[in-house]
């Protein structure tokens, strides 16, 4: 398997596990979601804590010139994911979170199989309620129709496996190797029983030396990756079950991706970058006093020439569970 071929399935194997983001979360602040990803705390709550279980299949891939091409005969990619997550609010508009995943990798491609288990990059977060929603059921004056906007600052840390670790496959790698920062953007407005949200992320990673790969030692040589911009739209509806408030709220959103080229020792390195463009559907389910609330979701990056560039083409099905604390 050459070189380029490594790098594609790495960046495939720990695109899910070193996200900041998940694919899909509660929309909708009134019940403590944002479908940002990044675990949101409700004005009215104290602290949130989350657990998720993604299952992620991969079944071809865009090339550079953005032509879907299938997986050759007989693979099979899976990556399992089971994501730990915690926000606490500290001050009247602060929020802190730190979110952890531990990834299996179960894969077969080109006559070749390897199983593995172990951490994927940990995502740090601090964010600040920069406006509130102040009207969640009706408007009444322009002022009702301002959005509630959330600003922050992310760090990705490479607790995963990545190429540049003593690893000496690509299929068990879980992490991008590199530490990075993120600014984000969320911005929500919720009109009962509608919410819209659009949240975006801009990142860069820092530079660091590489005498490494894939358990081989190389020349020494520093490398960047590419900056990161992420952003994604969100549409939900709620249903309310009962005169006891439980609700059930279904989401649709789109979301893309792109990283840009990265460097080796200060020059670029042409088609190391990637996009991808995805689809969404989620339903969740919150009590009638939204501490408790599940969630089943879907994301799809549609198989078809012109949706992504140089990436693998995935569907991630999620399981989650989350827990408000006033």
């Amino acid at each position: 398997m050459n070189y380029s071929m490594h790098i594609f399935i790495a960046a495939a194997l720990c695109a899910g596990a070193a996200t900041l983001s998940p694919s899909l979360a509660e929309a909708g602040s009134c019940c403590g979601g944002g479908s940002g990803g990044a675990l949101t705390v409700p004005r009215y709550a104290s602290a949130v804590a989350d657990l998720s279980f993604d299952s992620e299949l991969y079944d071809g891939f865009w090339n550079q010139n953005g032509r879907h091409v299938s997986d050759p005969p007989g693979s099979d990619l899976r990556q399992y994911r089971a994501t730990v997550g915690y926000a606490q609010r500290f001050a009247t508009d602060w929020t802190a979170g730190v979110s952890l995943p531990y990834a299996w990798n179960d894969t077969r491609y080109s006559g070749l199989t390897s199983k593995s288990e172990v951490l994927g990059d940990t995502a740090l977060t601090v964010s600040y309620d920069l406006f509130e929603d102040k009207s969640a059921w009706r408007v009444y004056d322009l002022k009702d129709m301002a959005p509630a906007v959330t600003v922050g600052l992310g760090l990705l840390v490479p607790t995963g496996i990545s190429p540049y670790d003593d690893v000496g496959s690509s299929f068990d790698v879980t992490g991008r190797g590199f530490y990075r920062l993120d600014g984000t953007l969320l911005i929500e407005k919720t009109i009962q029983p509608w919410s819209v949200s659009l949240a975006s992320a801009y990142g860069k990673y820092l530079e660091r030396a590489v005498n490494r790969e894939y358990g081989k030692y190389v020349e020494p040589y520093h490398k960047e990756l590419g900056d990161r911009f992420t952003t994604s739209l969100a549409v939900s509806r709620s249903f309310y079950i009962g005169t006891g408030g439980d609700t059930i709220m279904t989401t649709l959103s789109y979301a893309y991706l792109n990283e840009a080229d990265a460097s080796y020792n200060g020059k670029a390195s042409p088609d190391s970058g990637f996009t991808k463009q995805s689809l969404g559907a989620m339903l969740a389910y919150s009590s009638t006093d939204h501490d408790w609330g599940l969630r089943l979701g879907w994301n799809h990056a549609v198989q078809q020439s012109g949706w992504g560039e140089n990436f693998p083409t995935t569907d991630v099905y999620t399981l989650g569970v989350r827990y408000v604390f006033r």
